[in-house]
């Protein structure tokens, strides 16, 4: 892992807590089809890849979710209908916090990770969670003052 300190505060790259896996989907899959990729995976997002259209979309839970809610059939509705075209990308090279901030400020959950031109990978808020989690576990453990009483 890419673990730097400044200032005394572990910093992590989006790198190391990307999943480099990424399930990708064409625009005509279906909400149902693409739904059962993402259960199967454990995964809350797909990207969506068209040959046809310049640039990447992504798929959330959230937009399977609001569909459904919205009575519309997922064997109908297909992924063009309701990826998010319109996205922030993130380097390799970010730290979590910045992907953190990043994610907050546009109020969405998943970031791509594009390193060139090429897709390297899907960052979420539960891995970034993850991450910080066990970046606490590693950090060394002050002692603790001892009160008594007079």
């Amino acid at each position: 892992m890419h673990k730097l300190r400044s200032q005394g505060v572990l910093l992590v790259k989006v790198r190391d807590g990307m999943s480099h896996l990424v399930l990708t989907i064409g625009p005509a899959h279906t909400l149902r089809q693409a739904a059962r990729m993402m259960s199967a995976r454990r995964i809350g997002a797909a990207v969506v890849i068209d040959p046809e259209h310049a640039g990447v979309g992504i798929l959330t839970e959230r937009d399977i979710l609001d569909s459904v809610a919205a009575g519309e059939d997922p064997d109908a509705e297909i992924a063009a209908q309701h990826r998010t075209e319109d996205l922030t990308y993130a380097s390799p090279e970010w730290t979590l916090d910045q992907a953190a901030e990043t994610m907050i400020r546009g109020g969405f959950r998943h970031l791509v990770v594009v390193e060139g031109h090429d897709v390297a990978g899907l960052l979420s808020m539960r891995d970034i969670v993850r991450c910080w989690t066990s970046a606490e576990s590693v950090k060394p453990t002050h002692p603790q003052a001892v009160v008594t009483s007079a």
